[in-house]
């Protein structure tokens, strides 16, 4: 291609130039590039043409909406549902072996099989995604695999991880996630919407908007004090110039060698050049007194905004994350997206990037219990039931990274010192778990008007982190009818990364489902844990509570500890933007031929933040002329 020969010439000239440089300043700028999950009050996308709008979705039946949805997948996923099954037939050698199906090992996997590497990815869960998997309960309150499920089944489809996406229906993004499916060619459909509902401890009785600069303007008149309208529009004239910068550069296309010259620098030289003069700016932790924001109310919900974005506080949140933020509220045609048939609809179509090539599988039920290592390489993994299988170039991890050194049982200097660093000394901390709720309700139990999504906030005096004090409610169901059966709606909801691991420790012990029920105290805890939830959904949807449902299932530090294989239940690292003591750790381990993607690298937690891991961890076992074929299809 004419264009793949043009940078050849480009980088044949100017390398000798500009490679100490270039190799400086983008390395040390690799985590402001990776944009992370979008605010609640900023959910800001060009509408396109390829989604369905909420009064479209509600136009056509659900009984044929549901029938189709489960004939599509089942004609989708034929060659995905022998795949997924341990068939003896399927090869021992690949390639590459993916450990864990969640967003990011799915975003590696299918880049690898679309760049032509023969992938197997292998998830220990009998459902898909990890973090962001779906699950399916009918009325009776039983759990039905996906691979069972059949038309006859009325079920509730729980989504267990994120709710709110951004930057994913437009053509054009900045979102890496939607680089990930531009260069699979494969895509879910997106529903979009935009009203948005908030609890605050200033509008108790609470707001319900369309999302935007405007509307937030208004919101700020009316809720906050003197100087909240000017100090917003100071920052945002400070921010948005930097944001533009900023947004130029996919993190998507990011490499740890000299590649970085060619996928980055030189493909986008403009952009490239406007940020190198401002590096030492965007990797800096967000100061609120220097951007002299004075106006209580607006330090919180830039507080809040930057919790919902990576599980920290404003002033330990990278400034390129926080410009982005503002720059979103200012998008014109704001809308928020949503996949329809849920998070599954993310994870079918990354899945399908994978198992559409020849050679490359999706294994479900497979337990890695091991990564095999030859001569100081990983060269392959054993399976629970000591089943071997090689990868020729490579093993990747998308489990924490606590599991990612213990998956590695043969001793290796460079992969236990780095253990040493982060967990065996000193432990890295850690982003807090969650608690949910997932209910099934009747449809009658909230109001028509009510918005899909609600955020409550208790007390701005307590820490932002505090458990139960911010709760993110969503009901995916109103806006995607399929979620749920015909007459009801399905909830998910949850308190925002603050329910720490520590007072569940001493019901560890409690390994059975009998154990769990029959005793009292621990039944007593969750109860009290999720009451600050029932209240959250209380607010909007009063009729919703305990007895009045369908179905009712509680979500602990613990069952994300015993069904995600989350060390303590988390949710990634939570390392402040500056700090010091520790950095996210590199796509490549210590170890040859052993890589990682996930919430435990790179940038941390979020959906665009681990697709992009996702995407660097692909680019490092492809050659640079590989990663650019692919990136050339990716739409900015």
């Amino acid at each position: 291609m004419i264009y793949h020969k043009m940078q050849l010439q480009l980088i044949s000239l100017s390398l000798l130039l500009c490679l100490c440089l270039l190799l400086l300043i983008s390395l040390t700028t690799v985590q402001a590039f990776t944009t992370t999950t979008t605010p609640i009050s900023s959910f800001t996308n060009t509408k396109s043409t390829t989604t369905t709008t909420i009064s479209q979705q509600r136009t056509s039946s659900y009984s044929n909406q549901i029938g189709r949805q489960i004939k599509d997948n089942r004609q989708r996923f034929s060659a995905l549902s022998s795949s997924s099954s341990n068939n003896n037939n399927e090869d021992d050698e690949y390639d590459v072996v993916v450990i864990g199906s969640g967003l990011g090992g799915l975003s590696c996997g299918s880049m690898l099989a679309t760049a032509g590497k023969k992938v197997l990815v292998l998830e220990s869960h009998y459902e898909l995604g990890g973090c962001a998997h779906e699950y399916m309960v009918d009325l009776k309150g039983r759990t039905i695999p996906s691979s069972s499920l059949t038309e006859k089944d009325d079920v509730f489809r729980f989504e267990v991880g994120p709710s709110l996406y951004s930057g994913l229906s437009p053509d054009n993004s900045p979102n890496p996630l939607k680089h990930v499916f531009q260069m699979i060619e494969e895509e879910p459909e997106w529903i979009t919407y935009d009203k948005w509902g908030a609890y605050l401890p200033e509008a108790p009785e609470g707001y319900e908007l369309s999302i935007g600069a405007e509307n937030f303007l208004k919101i700020l008149d009316r809720y906050g004090g003197p100087t909240a309208r000017q100090d917003w529009e100071d920052l945002a004239s400070d921010l948005r110039p930097l944001a533009k910068k900023i947004m130029g550069l996919p993190s998507s296309v990011v490499r740890n060698d000299i590649g970085l010259v060619a996928t980055l620098a030189l493909r986008y030289p403009i952009p490239f050049l406007r940020v190198i003069g401002d590096v030492k700016r965007i990797t800096a932790p967000f100061d609120l007194d220097e951007y002299k924001i004075q106006d209580k109310f607006l330090r919180n919900y830039l507080d809040l905004i930057a919790f919902l974005l990576q599980g920290l506080p404003a002033n330990q949140t990278l400034t390129a994350v926080m410009a982005y933020m503002v720059e979103d509220f200012y998008r014109e045609g704001a809308v928020m997206d949503f996949p329809k048939g849920g998070s599954k609809g993310i994870i079918d179509a990354l899945a399908r990037g994978v198992t559409k090539h020849d050679g490359c599988h999706i294994r479900k039920n497979s337990l890695v219990d091991e990564v095999i290592v030859e001569n100081d390489r990983a060269v392959g993994i054993r399976l629970s039931n000591n089943k071997i299988i090689r990868a020729r170039e490579g093993v990747v991890s998308n489990t924490d990274l606590k599991q990612t050194y213990d998956l590695v049982k043969t001793k290796h200097d460079g992969l236990e010192q780095e253990k040493k660093l982060y967990i065996s000394d000193k432990q890295v901390p850690l982003c807090k778990s969650f608690m949910h709720l997932h209910l099934g309700v009747k449809a009658e139990l909230i109001p028509e008007d009510a918005p899909a999504q609600w955020t409550v906030v208790q007390d701005w005096d307590k820490a932002i982190d505090a458990p139960g004090n911010v709760v993110v409610v969503s009901v995916p169901s109103k806006l995607d009818p399929s979620l749920a059966p015909k007459g009801y709606h399905v909830i998910h909801a949850y308190g925002a990364g603050n329910e720490p691991y520590e007072p569940w420790e001493r019901f560890e012990h409690l390994k059975t489902t009998k154990e769990r029920a029959e005793n009292e105290e621990y039944q007593q805890f969750k109860s009290q844990r999720s009451q600050p939830i029932w209240d959250a959904i209380a607010r909007r949807a009063p009729l919703v509570k305990t007895g009045s449902v369908e179905v009712e299932q509680v979500g602990t530090p613990l069952t994300h500890s015993r069904f995600l294989r989350r060390h303590r239940g988390n949710y990634g690292l939570a390392i402040p933007a500056g700090s010091e003591e520790y950095t996210f750790p590199s796509v490549e381990t210590p170890l040859k031929g052993y890589y990682r993607c996930g919430d435990s690298t790179t940038s941390g937690i979020g959906v665009p933040a681990v697709a992009s891991s996702g995407a660097q961890c692909a680019n490092a076992l492809l050659t640079v002329w590989e990663q650019l074929k692919l990136n050339s299809k990716i739409r900015m």
